[in-house]
Order: C-alpha cells, then sequence, then structure tokens
C-alpha cells in the first residue's frame, strides 16, 4: 500500500530506544539502558527558564540561534579549551543530534567515505547512509577500543571524506589523552580529512583532563550539548563549532529542517556554561564508575572506562543476545553491543543511575554472569 523511500531502507530503529521502551514495560526495573543523567536540572536555571517564560521569550529565533546564545558557547569553549572561538562559528543546534544530522547533510555526499570506528554511537552509521555516503568502520576492539594513528592511516583511501570522532566515547566510556588527540589531529591534518568531533560527554571525565579535537586541526565539526552536563537531554540544546563557510551552510540546512533550536532553552545556555558541574558530573559520576567497575570486576572482561557513564563488557560466550535475554529475566535491561557496532560480543551498561539502584542492579548483574 506504501512506498517508502529507499533510504529508508538502511535505517533502523534505535537498539537503545527499543531498550528503553521495553523497561518502560517492566515493573521496576534496574533499567541500565539510556544514557541520561540521573540528577535533575539545577534550580537556578530552572528558575531561569520560568523567567525567559514570563519575558515572552517563546517565538522562533534566528536559524543560527540568538546572538547571545553564540556569544556564552564560544566565550565558554575558549575559557574551557584556550582557543579562539567566534560567535560567527557557532550554530545553536537541537540538542548535539541536530549538529551531527546537519554536519552529515552538508558535508557528505554520494560515494563518500566516512571513517567510523566501531564500537560507535548508534546513530553514526544511519547518518552516513541517510547523506548517501558509505560508512567505513574502524575495528578498535583489537587495540583496547582505542583508535590510534596507524589504524587510522590503513583505512584512507582517495574516497575518504571525513573522520568521526567521539572522545569519550559511547559506549565503551574509552577516552583519549591530550597527547593521543593530538597524535589522531596529526593523521587528519596529513590527509587534509574532515572529522566531525563529538564531544557531548566533555564533562565526564574520571582520569584526565578532556582534550578537545578543535583546536589541534582546522578543518573540524566540533558538536557538543547541554544534555549530559546539565541533567536537560529533554530540553534539546546543542551546539556545533565550525569553519565559517560550514557554519553558513548549516545554518541555510536548518533553516529547512529544525528551523532554530528552542528558544526558552537557548535563554539559558549563559547561565548553564557558568556553573561548575564537577560536583556532579566528575566527582559523583566516578563514584558511580568505580563502583560499578569494583562489582563486575572478576565477573566479566571489559576496560575500565575514562568517561562518559557507560561500561561495555564482553557478554559471557560472546553472545550478547543470549545474555541481554537472561538479564530480562532477573529484571535488568542492558543494551546489545551490536546496537553500536559490527559485533555481537559485548553489551553496554549505563552507570547513570540512582546510587542505591545502581549497587542492587549491579549485584544481581554479577550473579547472572
Amino acid at each position: 500500500m506504501y512506498r517508502f523511500a529507499r533510504r529508508m531502507d538502511k535505517v533502523e530503529v534505535s537498539g537503545i530506544r527499543r531498550m528503553f521502551d521495553l523497561a518502560r514495560t517492566l515493573k521496576d526495573p534496574y533499567d541500565f539502558s539510556l544514557g541520561q543523567p540521573d540528577f535533575d536540572v539545577p534550580p537556578e536555571l530552572k528558575a531561569a527558564a520560568a523567567r525567559a517564560i514570563n519575558d515572552g521569550s517563546n517565538r522562533y529565533t534566528p536559524s543560527q540561534g540568538l546572538e547571545e546564545t553564540r556569544q556564552a558557547v564560544a566565550k565558554y569553549l575558549h575559557k574551557r579549551y584556550g582557543f579562539p572561538v567566534e560567535a560567527s562559528n557557532v550554530i545553536i543546534t537541537t540538542g548535539s543530534t541536530g549538529g551531527l544530522y546537519l554536519a552529515h547533510m552538508c558535508l557528505v555526499d554520494e560515494g563518500d567515505e566516512v571513517l567510523i570506528p566501531d564500537p560507535y554511537f548508534v546513530l553514526y552509521p544511519h547518518l552516513v547512509n541517510l547523506s548517501r555516503g558509505t560508512p567505513v568502520f574502524i575495528d578498535t576492539y583489537i587495540t583496547r577500543f582505542k583508535l590510534t594513528p596507524a589504524l587510522l592511516e590503513r583505512h584512507i583511501t582517495p574516497r575518504t571524506r571525513m573522520l568521526v570522532f567521539n572522545n569519550p566515547v559511547n559506549p565503551t566510556g574509552i577516552a583519549y589523552t591530550a597527547d593521543e588527540v593530538k597524535a589522531i589531529a596529526a593523521v587528519a591534518r596529513k590527509h587534509d580529512l574532515l572529522v566531525l568531533a563529538d564531544e557531548v560527554y566533555n564533562h565526564f571525565l574520571y582520569d584526565f583532563k578532556h582534550e578537545s579535537f578543535a583546536p589541534h586541526h582546522p578543518h573540524t565539526v566540533l558538536v557538543g550539548a547541554l544534555s549530559k552536563t546539565f541533567g536537560m537531554p529533554g530540553w534539546r540544546i546543542g551546539y556545533a563549532v565550525a569553519p565559517a563557510p560550514i557554519i553558513e551552510k548549516m545554518i541555510v540546512l536548518q533553516q529547512f529542517t529544525y528551523v532554530c533550536a528552542p528558544s526558552v532553552p537557548q535563554k539559558v545556555v549563559g547561565s548553564a556554561l557558568s556553573l561548575d558541574m564537577d560536583p556532579l558530573t566528575v566527582k559523583s559520576y566516578r563514584k558511580k564508575r568505580d563502583l560499578a567497575v569494583e562489582t563486575l570486576r572478576g565477573a566479566f572482561d571489559f576496560e575500565t572506562p575514562q568517561g562518559a557513564f557507560y561500561l561495555f563488557p564482553r557478554a559471557p560466550g560472546g553472545d550478547a543476545e543470549a545474555f541481554v535475554k537472561r538479564a530480562l529475566d532477573k529484571g535488568i535491561v542492558v543494551v546489545p553491543g551490536q546496537t553500536g557496532s559490527q559485533r555481537r560480543s559485548h553489551f553496554r551498561i549505563s552507570f547513570a543511575v540512582p546510587d542505591a539502584r545502581l549497587v542492587e542492579g549491579l549485584k544481581l548483574l554479577r550473579s547472572i554472569s
């Protein structure tokens, strides 16, 4: 009866969302599926949003974002990473997903190869397919889940257009040191690659400081968001920073897709980026990380996460789907690794869970290992 566009043949329902929806049907599950913080929006930001609503900030904004919001992002990035950012090089997006989508649609053409380290965030290959490019997966299982310069070099061809570089990484929790970022950037400069740097977890680093990719490579599209850091994933507010010609095209495309980012959250960005969230994002979540590692060590094989809020253990017997089903039988919701990988051997745990539930759920998970 209905004929769908062929591009939809390559887009599947998110495995993460499928598990999240499943969790909602279970009675009091231990839900380790969805990657969203367990803390609420800070009260001062709620108050700022209420003031914005009452002051009438409820209309369309410019497609590039409010000037004050772009200025706030530029100032924040300069203060945090020390490289100069002009507001004209910033676009305010509908979450980081909006930035990722706009970047792919503006930069990737039919036949272009886009390099994606595997494991990866579930969205990446679908965006490449929608833009009619070709995803090329770089197996990082062989390097303990880290992209190396040598691995990157081996996958670059004359058709390579762009590298997607996630730091810290969803789903593994792996993060890159400053020297590692600089080494990857050197290869990108050598081959004149575009780099799409997804740094949405840049405030969740536990063992060393986050190093942004953008200062080390001029052809970088840096994508970030307030979703994780400020407990506001439902507010859908993010940003992208890129060279002016790229930002100009992204603004044009935003006019005919998202139109603009939500107006009220834009009014809160300046206040949010001035807050010190480290007591929550670093100190509190380091404790959660340590608890997860200590509880599951010896029962599962995994790399200790250095950032984000995920563990990516190997499933017993190497069959993630079978293990996920066993976990569900015990009321535990985890995500099979194949939602963000070409392999089916691992599963993802989000430890962004209230502490009491985290302790109970991890103990139960260990018992079925």
